[in-house]
């Protein structure tokens, strides 16, 4: 009888240690598996300011060339360029407005020219707004406005060697209009890429300057204003390439549907900035261009110079 007592217990202890063994590894199981679960990861932080931001800069650049007595040869000239770069953003968690104005004004003199040259002149507004979509894209909607501030002209000479000039622009003559709505690739502020297939763009000219059966910027004679639709792309670009020098990059390209889509125009610009100390900097500017209603070929535009510069 003490036997069968004895030998009980010892059944009823192996099964409450077993069953404890069981559940200790069922405990152990979960508490494993529930460490194995993810946890929901925190929304990444807005980190930039909400509502109005702006900036500024004005810069000088300057260029000069002399020569005394120099065998090879050589004409002396003096040139300096004015520019304002300005940007205003607008930013809430859903909309994005970002609009930049760039105005430019050059004058070139040479010893042995009468006339002063222009080497820039521009007025450039560009404005895209965008609604946030998925990651780093937007519906956005863009309005493009470039022109020219003063008289451009033509130079040639005449039957006696004179050099002479004919004016052939006017302030505001070209001036092109782009609008559209379309979607927005942003990944920040210095990498943005912008497509509107449904683009409408106005050149205005002054119809004094148009020709019997001839266009002037795509204007027929008699005419002020040309519309077209098409495609519009554009693509801004800024980096660091090394310590002290930035380049900037941008890119415009227009299709017009409705006559020669094949012939993109093109608007090709690159800032090159090599930064000496807070005001001083050596500037390189180049810019080509192409659009056949204009020039039948590509323009081409280089400007190198020493640029003073001041931030706002």
């Amino acid at each position: 009888m003490k036997h069968a007592l004895t030998l009980c217990l010892l059944c009823i202890s192996t099964l409450v240690t077993a069953q404890g063994v069981k559940n200790m590894t069922a405990i152990k199981a979960a508490l494993q598996k529930s460490a194995t679960i993810k946890k929901p990861k925190t929304p990444v932080k807005d980190t930039i300011p909400k509502g109005w931001r702006s900036n500024g800069k004005v810069s000088f650049l300057f260029n000069q060339a002399a020569f005394s007595n120099w065998a090879a040869g050589g004409e002396n000239s003096i040139s300096g360029t004015l520019g304002l770069n300005y940007d205003l953003h607008y930013h809430q968690e859903e909309w994005d407005w970002d609009t930049r104005v760039l105005v430019a004004y050059g004058l070139t003199q040479t010893r042995n020219s009468e006339f002063t040259r222009k080497t820039d002149d521009r007025f450039e507004l560009n404005s895209v707004i965008g609604k946030k979509g998925q990651n780093h894209w937007f519906y956005s909607g863009f309005l493009n406005f470039r022109t020219q501030m003063t008289s451009g002209f033509r130079f040639d000479t005449d039957e006696n060697g004179k050099e002479i000039r004919m004016k052939n622009t006017d302030a505001f003559s070209p001036a092109y209009l782009s609008f559209g709505p379309g979607v927005l690739w942003k990944k920040h502020a210095d990498l943005k890429f912008n497509i509107a297939p449904g683009t409408s763009k106005v050149t205005i000219v002054d119809d004094d300057f148009t020709l019997p059966n001839e266009e002037y910027f795509g204007v027929p004679e008699g005419e002020s204003i040309r519309y077209e639709i098409g495609m519009y792309a554009s693509g801004y670009y800024k980096f660091t390439l090394f310590d002290n020098i930035v380049m900037e990059n941008i890119l415009n390209l227009y299709s017009n549907y409705l006559e020669n889509p094949e012939n993109i125009d093109v608007d090709y610009n690159i800032n090159l900035v090599m930064t000496i100390n807070k005001y001083l900097s050596t500037n390189i500017n180049f810019q080509t261009i192409y659009d056949d209603n204009a020039f039948k070929g590509f323009q081409t535009r280089e400007v190198l110079g020493l640029g003073v510069n001041y931030g706002f």
